[in-house]
């Protein structure tokens, strides 16, 4: 099982499907879901290296679409904020279960993906108060 998220910075929203399959077709699929939800905006879509992403149909269905694809550095999943997403759900949803089958596993990473969309809040400050904002050229956002 393969499970394809997004989430949407402006709201805080987890978007997500559970495929069979981690082929570049479900990629795509994924990204023309994204694209019906916001049809109007630029999407940038921050990702990791993995191969189907950089299939040649996505890149042509993405460039035709207003989908800019971002890829991060090998070793650079620390910078994607979904990460630390996937990270929560691994351990809400899955850390001490032993579900019998594909279907309890999906309901629930289903039951708390909606649980945590239902207090979710806008991601609109990266680390204010870190102390990384003071050498780099960032501003921290005001309140």
């Amino acid at each position: 099982m393969h499970m394809i998220a997004a989430l949407d910075l402006a709201t805080g929203l987890l978007y997500y499907r559970i495929r069979t399959r981690k082929r570049w077709r479900e990629f795509l699929s994924f990204l023309k879901t994204l694209r019906t939800r916001w049809p109007a905006e630029k999407l940038y879509v921050i990702m990791d290296n993995h191969s189907p992403r950089k299939h040649p149909r996505v890149r042509a269905w993405a460039a035709a679409n207003n989908v800019e694809l971002v890829f991060l550095p090998t070793y650079g999943s620390w910078l994607n904020w979904i990460e630390s997403e996937f990270a929560v759900l691994r351990y809400y949803a899955l850390n001490g279960t032993d579900h019998r089958t594909h279907d309890e596993q999906n309901a629930a990473i289903g039951a708390y993906v909606r649980r945590r969309n239902r207090r979710a809040q806008p991601k609109t400050s990266f680390a204010a108060s870190s102390a990384i904002r003071s050498w780099t050229s960032y501003p921290a956002k005001a309140a």
